[in-house]
């Protein structure tokens, strides 16, 4: 859990950071080719690149964060299975 956690903040700081530059450098820059009006060639391929750190990084912490819930689902499951077993009776011992 503490690994899932972990790729989580790395992942969701990266994602702040790319988003952050994004803004700083290129702000009103779209990151495709075939604008209305002629963009620099490098701010363009700059603005591709940050969004797509920004996709790869949205995604990874989705999907850590689904595996984080799963496994807390999981794990809530299993005590709750565990703690509604009929006790084991003892049959008497004949002497």
């Amino acid at each position: 859990m503490r690994a899932a956690w972990k790729l989580f903040c790395i992942s969701a700081v990266v994602l702040a950071a790319a988003l952050g530059l994004a803004h700083l450098l290129v702000p009103d820059i779209v990151p495709v080719a075939f604008a209305e009006e002629p963009q620099a060639a490098w701010a363009v391929l700059t603005a591709f690149t940050l969004r797509a750190i920004e996709m790869i990084a949205a995604a990874v912490a989705t999907i850590s964060l689904a595996a984080l819930a799963g496994g807390t689902i999981q794990l809530a499951w299993s005590r709750a299975s565990r703690d509604t077993r009929a006790p084991r009776c003892r049959t008497p011992r004949r002497s």
